[in-house]
């Protein structure tokens, strides 16, 4: 990678990660279902992921959208997904569980750590959900998390950049830091400069219409695919390694 930042890029099916890799994304973020948050992709997108992509992809493990709260089966099911990704030889999975009182379950955390080893693990934005950021800073370190996604505990992280910089400062060389949630490229230079994050989390998601040349008019609704914008890929890639450079 020629930048000294990376750019980490949300896909939810295989077109949208083969355009990703295209326009320059440094690692993917692979999940299905972005309308419920991202859910752990099926077995034959993963499969097929890992064999047509060789830059870093790290699947999500989430058995369902919504909150955070899994119970014992869900959690064997997040148990075996994470030993298929380490089977299909991805480099890291990304996950994330709380507490019925909004604090980091550290110890199903710290099982799912060892399991995935030696596969990295991102705790995702389940983060922004922990009643107290910075403990749950400090659990995610003592569980063995290589990196935490947060928007700053609010919806974009543009304007949770003050909470993001405190994480980065506080975080260290422990543990990344990586800023994801409305980042585009008209706000990734300064929100790197300002937070000194060294990753960067976007989805540069749109939506397009389906090609379906039929479309049954008694059915009233607009059919549409969501993929990824390679060209604000782009230009994100482009910010960032003006901004290495300056």
């Amino acid at each position: 990678m020629s930048q000294s930042h990376l750019l980490e890029i949300a896909v939810f099916n295989i077109t949208s990660a083969l355009q990703a890799v295209e326009a320059g994304a440094d690692r993917l973020e692979l999940c299905e279902n972005p309308l419920d948050g991202g859910t752990t992709s099926s077995y034959g997108t993963l499969k097929t992921v890992r064999e047509k992509v060789s830059i870093p992809v790290f699947p999500i493990i989430r058995p369902h959208g919504g909150d955070f709260l899994y119970g014992n089966d869900e959690f064997e099911v997040m148990k075996q997904d994470i030993r298929v990704c380490k089977d299909l030889q991805f480099e890291g999975v990304v996950t994330g569980l709380l507490t019925i009182d909004g604090n980091i379950d550290t110890i199903r955390t710290q099982r799912l750590v060892e399991l995935a080893w030696p596969m990295e693990l991102t705790f995702h934005r389940a983060f922004d959900r922990a009643k107290n950021p910075l403990k749950a800073l400090e659990d995610l370190i003592s569980c063995g998390c290589n990196r935490i996604l947060t928007s700053g505990q609010v919806p974009k992280a543009p304007d949770g950049k003050e909470l993001i910089k405190e994480l980065v400062e506080k975080a260290g060389e422990r543990i990344i830091i990586l800023p994801g949630s409305g980042i585009r490229a008209d706000n990734i230079k300064d929100l790197a400069s300002y937070t000194r994050a060294r990753e960067l989390h976007s989805s540069a998601r749109k939506s397009i219409l389906s090609a379906m040349q039929f479309q049954s008019g008694s059915m009233h609704e607009q059919l549409e695919n969501i993929t990824v914008d390679t060209e604000e890929i782009q230009l994100m890639k482009q910010a960032l390694i003006s901004f290495a450079v300056s």
